[in-house]
């Protein structure tokens, strides 16, 4: 009868691992570890029930500390790209900024923005600001020297 559990944990291993192949969510490789723990345990001819525990407490340990640590290296780091790239950046009030008449217009990268403050101060041409967020057409700024 052990014979069958050898059997059982080797499909249950190579089959998780041919899922996360698939996937490459890392998440069902902790699983084909403890598979492959307690197709050892099998070999060893320990009981289904120490097959069982083995495979439970190998795939929990390895999900919950090996998991995070991969996922830091594995998973790209993200680069901000298009308007995201462009928060931080200095710019040059090209026509004074004022939120009340809603009027203000900024170079930055060599584009023109429409230009908010962030801070709701007037900020008036030849300053130089600094992008603090971009929401749809218009770009939020603040003095560079605050």
């Amino acid at each position: 009868m052990n014979n069958v559990y050898i059997y059982l944990w080797l499909i249950a291993c190579v089959v998780l691992v041919v899922i996360e192949l698939g996937t490459v969510a890392l998440t069902s490789v902790w699983f084909a570890g403890g598979a492959l723990v307690a197709f050892i345990a099998a070999l060893c001819h320990a009981s289904w029930r120490w097959q069982l525990a083995l495979f439970v407490i190998v795939s929990l340990v390895l999900l919950f500390t090996l998991r995070p640590i991969v996922i830091k290296y594995v998973k790209p780091k993200r680069t901000a790209t298009n308007v995201d790239s462009l928060i931080g950046k200095d710019a040059e009030v090209l026509t004074e900024i004022c939120n009340d008449r809603e009027e203000g217009t900024v170079r930055l990268n060599g584009n023109e923005w429409t230009a908010r403050s962030e801070t709701g101060e007037v900020i008036p041409a030849g300053t130089m600001v600094t992008v603090t967020a971009v929401r749809g057409v218009r770009a939020f700024v603040r003095r560079k020297d605050a």
